[in-house]
């Protein structure tokens, strides 16, 4: 499945939450979203938890 069409059903999932439920819905939304890809990115090995939070707790630099 290539981007776009991903992109596109995001889109119209997104849409979906706003017209049913209102901005509160769409962002509760969104916030799950992310959690869900950044889980997603942590259990396949591309995105390192520990470091995220040395990097917001100022322990460490994100470059």
């Amino acid at each position: 499945m290539n981007l776009t069409v991903v992109g596109l059903g995001v889109g119209a999932f997104l849409a979906f939450m706003a017209f049913q439920f209102g901005f509160w819905g769409f962002l509760i939304a969104v916030i799950f979203m992310l959690v869900g890809a950044a889980v997603g990115r942590a259990l396949e090995g591309k995105l390192d938890p520990r470091g995220v939070i040395d990097a917001l707790t100022g322990r460490r630099s994100s470059s």
